[in-house]
């Protein structure tokens, strides 16, 4: 499948075929099963997520025996809610935003339970170490030298993983930029992005570390909502695959040509076309058939990426 116009060989990393439907699986399950592990009884674990951390909390405490309670924010669809239930775990919903829910979860039900275990749906080592593995998967399955991975940001738990795993690890050649996508308006303590799963309304001071890193690694972008949805249409058309607004905005950069700006400037296209890009599709369950079609009605003349 080709991205842009001009054809590049590309590395797409499928996170959203984990248990839980996206790449939180690796970082929460990480630290769950550790927490478990250290444990000398049950323990209760507490997540408050946007919706794909509280999936991958629930996956993983069905699977390690345990108990869980999501804390979701009201903006959060009525399809995550269910999918949360339909896994047996104690669903809250409070709060416009994550922040809100957060505290509400610590404050309110994490405080009063002694077997608790508090699960952070971005900021703990424990997490980024589980997303660091992609970078060993990307290493062991594509050919150096490797010009950059492409991910969505959130609160930045998937990008402080990539960028521990390729500044931690030796490369033949030079390493790998990192290109952080964002969505505009999901940054915002008034959610204007549609890309609720990206809607922290900060990002980890370990991510804004690593965006003054002077290795410069990290790159960045920013893509509209019609530009990440229709990203997610396309990719449905193009590679089969249903994925979130969220996942959109990674593919974004590709469809409309930003990568070769950001990471071939200068070169020809016989340069480019022989550069390795990976583009970490994180997944998300929050899209149906039905959401896509919306959002082609809905984006199409909005977007600068045909379909």
């Amino acid at each position: 499948m080709s991205l842009e116009s001009s054809t590049v060989p590309r590395g797409r990393l499928l996170e959203n075929l984990q248990p839980s439907g996206s790449f939180k699986s690796r970082g929460i399950g990480n630290l769950m099963t550790q927490a478990a592990a250290a444990a000398t009884g049950p323990v209760h674990f507490y997540c408050s997520s946007g919706g794909n951390a509280g999936l991958a909390c629930a996956t993983s405490a069905l699977s390690l025996g345990q108990k869980a309670t999501i804390v979701i924010p009201t903006i959060i669809t009525e399809l995550m809610k269910g999918k949360l239930l339909d896994l047996g775990v104690e669903v809250h919903q409070k709060g416009r935003n994550w922040a809100e829910c957060d505290k509400y979860m610590r404050e309110e039900l994490l405080a009063n339970d002694p077997m608790g275990i508090y699960v952070p749906p971005f900021d703990d080592p424990r997490v980024w170490d589980g997303a660091a593995t992609m970078v060993d998967e990307i290493r062991d399955q594509l050919e150096e030298p490797i010009e950059g991975i492409v991910c969505s940001v959130g609160g930045g738990g998937l990008i402080n993983g990539l960028m521990q795993g390729v500044e931690g690890r030796p490369w033949q050649d030079k390493k790998p930029a990192v290109v952080a996508v964002e969505t505009k308006g999901a940054d915002s303590l008034n959610m204007t992005s549609i890309a609720t799963s990206l809607g922290a309304t900060r990002v980890s001071e370990q991510t804004w570390k690593w965006s003054q890193h002077s290795s410069e690694t990290m790159k960045s972008l920013v893509v509209s909502d019609a530009d990440a949805a229709i990203s997610a249409v396309r990719f449905a058309d193009d590679g089969r695959h249903l994925v979130e607004v969220a996942c959109g905005a990674a593919l974004a950069p590709a469809y409309r040509g930003d990568l070769r700006r950001v990471l071939g400037q200068g070169m020809s296209d016989e340069e480019w076309g022989k550069k390795n890009v990976v583009i970490v599709l994180c997944g998300g369950s929050n899209v149906t058939l039905g959401m896509l079609n919306e959002y082609r009605d809905k984006y199409r003349g909005e977007s600068s990426i045909k379909i």
